[in-house]
Protein backbone atom coordinates (compact mmCIF):
# COMPACT_ATOMS: atom_id res chain seq x y z
CA UNK A 1 0.00 0.00 0.00
CA UNK A 2 1.44 3.60 -0.94
CA UNK A 3 2.15 6.17 1.80
CA UNK A 4 0.17 9.15 1.91
CA UNK A 5 2.74 11.33 2.22
CA UNK A 6 6.32 10.48 1.15
CA UNK A 7 9.03 13.16 1.98
CA UNK A 8 10.32 14.53 -1.69
CA UNK A 9 14.02 14.33 -1.81
CA UNK A 10 14.20 16.62 -4.75
CA UNK A 11 13.09 19.88 -1.93
CA UNK A 12 15.18 22.60 -1.50
CA UNK A 13 16.21 24.46 1.55
CA UNK A 14 14.40 28.17 1.85
CA UNK A 15 14.90 29.29 5.16
CA UNK A 16 15.62 28.40 8.98
CA UNK A 17 12.06 28.57 11.14
CA UNK A 18 13.23 30.76 14.07
CA UNK A 19 16.80 31.00 15.50
CA UNK A 20 20.36 29.41 15.06
CA UNK A 21 21.55 26.58 18.00
CA UNK A 22 24.23 29.33 18.29
CA UNK A 23 21.83 31.96 18.27
CA UNK A 24 19.87 30.13 21.39
CA UNK A 25 22.95 29.15 23.09
CA UNK A 26 22.40 25.65 22.27
CA UNK A 27 25.61 24.97 20.15
CA UNK A 28 28.83 26.34 19.79
CA UNK A 29 30.09 24.24 16.56
CA UNK A 30 28.09 25.51 13.78
CA UNK A 31 28.67 22.64 11.93
CA UNK A 32 26.96 20.39 14.55
CA UNK A 33 23.84 21.79 15.38
CA UNK A 34 19.65 20.87 15.80
CA UNK A 35 17.79 23.34 13.57
CA UNK A 36 14.60 23.61 11.88
CA UNK A 37 13.97 24.37 8.34
CA UNK A 38 11.14 25.36 5.63
CA UNK A 39 11.60 23.39 2.33
CA UNK A 40 10.52 24.70 -0.45
CA UNK A 41 7.64 22.51 -1.03
CA UNK A 42 6.13 23.65 2.26
CA UNK A 43 7.88 20.38 4.25
CA UNK A 44 10.02 21.24 7.08
CA UNK A 45 13.12 19.76 7.92
CA UNK A 46 14.22 19.17 11.62
CA UNK A 47 17.89 18.55 12.40
CA UNK A 48 18.52 16.97 15.50
CA UNK A 49 19.84 14.39 17.87
CA UNK A 50 18.75 10.70 16.58
CA UNK A 51 17.11 8.65 19.72
CA UNK A 52 15.04 6.21 17.40
CA UNK A 53 16.78 3.39 18.99
CA UNK A 54 16.24 4.80 22.28
CA UNK A 55 12.32 5.66 22.34
CA UNK A 56 11.06 2.93 20.54
CA UNK A 57 10.62 0.42 22.85
CA UNK A 58 8.79 2.95 24.85
CA UNK A 59 6.35 5.36 22.83
CA UNK A 60 2.94 5.84 23.50
CA UNK A 61 -0.11 3.89 22.70
CA UNK A 62 -0.73 4.52 19.19
CA UNK A 63 2.71 6.31 17.95
CA UNK A 64 5.05 3.83 15.75
CA UNK A 65 8.17 5.02 13.97
CA UNK A 66 7.58 3.40 10.26
CA UNK A 67 10.60 2.01 8.09
CA UNK A 68 13.27 4.90 6.64
CA UNK A 69 12.17 7.22 9.68
CA UNK A 70 13.94 8.59 12.63
CA UNK A 71 12.53 10.29 16.12
CA UNK A 72 14.97 13.20 16.31
CA UNK A 73 14.81 15.42 19.43
CA UNK A 74 15.64 19.56 19.26
CA UNK A 75 15.61 21.69 22.45
CA UNK A 76 12.53 23.13 23.17
CA UNK A 77 13.41 26.37 23.39
CA UNK A 78 14.41 26.15 19.31
CA UNK A 79 11.00 24.92 18.59
CA UNK A 80 9.21 28.05 20.48
CA UNK A 81 11.80 30.49 18.74
CA UNK A 82 10.48 28.73 15.32
CA UNK A 83 6.44 29.62 16.72
CA UNK A 84 7.15 32.67 14.73
CA UNK A 85 7.87 31.32 11.70
CA UNK A 86 4.87 28.78 11.74
CA UNK A 87 1.59 30.00 10.22
CA UNK A 88 -1.99 28.70 12.07
CA UNK A 89 -3.85 25.94 10.78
Amino acid sequence: MARLWEADPSALFVKRLGKSAAELGNSEDEEKCPDIWQLDNGDIAIIGRDLTSVYASCLPDGVSIGLGERLVVIPGNMLSAAKVDIPDA
